[in-house]
This record gives structure tokens, C-alpha cells and sequence, in this order.
């Protein structure tokens, strides 16, 4: 019984550390966006824009191979029921309003996560064991508005650029399908896509993804800040980052998904 209390007791007070360390990481950060540029400390625009390639423009041949390949597939294991009823032209919808909705938003976030936001840990985490963050410190240096401003900005606007670029890809990979393996033609197959989506397909999608890059951003600088002993607490933290980062975006894609479907019921 001790045990179980006791258990419970350092989980409790662990979350309350986390959240509390959170929120003051957040407000500190947009401190330093809102507030301090129009105090004469400007902003790292040169940095922001460097990692708004590295999350951005980089990430674009990947996230496009695997969302096309996913277009494909949901287009291909459709096909066989709707093909049944004669309706395979409702391929179109089921692709598009999947990407724009749900899929493209989603699969961009997990992998940005795994091959950005575990490298945001692991920078900040070899950082601060290297005590590279004390000499930042000890130069003057804000280690909010060197080191998370710039990631924070660029994952802001990489993420839904990136999340666009998938949406049109995987409603393309489906559009091969449809055209080449069940010979709708391409007029139909567009005029089909145009019918079923609306502009709030598109702005769902959008939404979540800003959230997910908040999400990806700040649990990957909370998680290197928190690195300690050596390159093993680097690993160790890198890890928990990428893991807590993909459950808090299924929660939130959760949370959005239901507040769309409320206001559209």
C-alpha cells in the first residue's frame, strides 16, 4: 500500500514539475518574441531561417514519399470495397477529405517529430552537458532567445507549409490510382475532388498542424534542458522526447478533431 502511494506521489509531483517547467519555458519564449524584440533585443532572424530550412525544405522529400505512398494505399484498399457498388469515383473524396482532415496533418507531425524534434533534445541536451548553456550564460547570453526563439518561429512556419505539400501529395497518389488501375478519367477524378472538399477541411488540417508544431517544439526543448549526466542521459531523454512528444499529438489531434465535429454537428 506504501508502495502504491508512494508511486503515486512522485508521479503526481513529477507532472506538476513538468507542467510548471512548461509553462514558464512557454511564457519566457513568447516574452521573447511579443515583448522584447520591441525593446530594442531584436530577434535571431538568420538562425530562424536556418532551421526553417533544416525543419522545412528538408523534410519535404521524406514527408512527400511517405504521404504519397500512403495516398496510394488507402486509394488501393478502398478500391476494393467501393468498386462492389459501382462507386469508385467516391475514391476522390475519401482520399481528399482523409488528407486535408486528418492524415497529411498527422503523418507530417509524427515525422518531424522523429527526425527534428529528437534533434532539438539532442542539441540542447549535448548543450548542457558539454556546459556549453552555463558559458551562454555566463557571456550574457539568453539561452531562451539564442537557442528556443529560433526553433520555435521555424517550426511555426515549417510544420503547415510542410503539412500542405503532403496534402497535395497523398490526394495525388490516390489520383494516380484512380486514373491508371480503375480508369476514371482525370477531369472526373478532379471534378469529383473539388465537389468534396470545403474550405474547413483544409483550415482543420492547418489547425492542427500550428498545434502540433507547438507541441513538437516546446516537449523537444522542455526534454533537452532536462538532460543530465552524460551522452546516455542525452539518448535517454532524446527518446522521451520523440515518445511523449507523438502521444501529446494524437491527444491534441483528438481534441481538435472533436471541437470540429461539434461545430459541424
Amino acid at each position: 500500500m506504501s508502495y502504491a502511494l508512494g508511486y503515486i506521489g512522485r508521479v503526481t509531483l513529477n507532472s506538476l514539475y513538468a507542467s510548471t517547467s512548461v509553462c514558464v519555458l512557454m511564457v519566457d519564449t513568447i516574452n521573447w518574441i511579443f515583448i522584447h524584440p520591441f525593446r530594442g533585443k531584436g530577434l535571431r532572424i538568420k538562425s530562424t531561417v536556418e532551421h526553417f530550412v533544416e525543419f522545412g525544405v528538408r523534410s519535404v522529400p521524406i514527408v512527400a514519399m511517405i504521404c504519397f505512398l500512403v495516398g496510394v494505399i488507402i486509394a488501393m484498399q478502398s478500391a476494393y470495397t467501393l468498386a462492389k457498388f459501382g462507386a469508385s469515383i467516391l475514391i476522390a473524396d475519401l482520399v481528399s477529405i482523409s488528407a486535408l482532415r486528418e492524415l497529411a496533418p498527422l503523418m507530417t507531425a509524427i515525422i518531424i517529430t522523429g527526425r527534428n524534434g529528437s534533434a532539438i533534445t539532442a542539441e540542447i541536451g549535448s548543450m548542457k552537458v558539454a556546459e556549453e548553456l552555463d558559458a551562454l550564460k555566463v557571456m550574457g547570453l539568453n539561452t531562451t532567445k539564442y537557442l528556443v526563439v529560433p526553433k520555435f518561429l521555424a517550426m511555426l512556419l515549417a510544420l503547415p507549409c510542410v503539412t500542405l505539400i503532403a496534402m497535395l501529395v497523398m490526394i495525388f497518389g490516390g489520383f494516380l490510382v484512380g486514373v491508371f488501375s480503375l480508369n476514371i478519367t482525370p477531369e472526373a477524378y478532379f471534378e469529383e475532388t473539388a465537389q468534396a472538399l470545403v474550405n474547413k477541411d483544409l483550415i482543420s488540417g492547418l489547425v492542427k498542424s500550428f498545434f502540433f508544431a507547438l507541441v513538437i517544439c516546446w516537449v523537444g526543448v522542455y526534454r533537452g534542458f532536462q538532460v543530465t549526466g552524460g551522452a546516455e542521459g542525452v539518448g535517454k531523454e532524446t527518446t522521451a522526447s520523440v515518445v511523449t512528444s507523438i502521444k501529446l499529438i494524437i491527444v491534441v489531434d483528438l481534441i481538435w478533431t472533436f471541437l470540429f465535429f461539434k461545430a459541424a454537428s
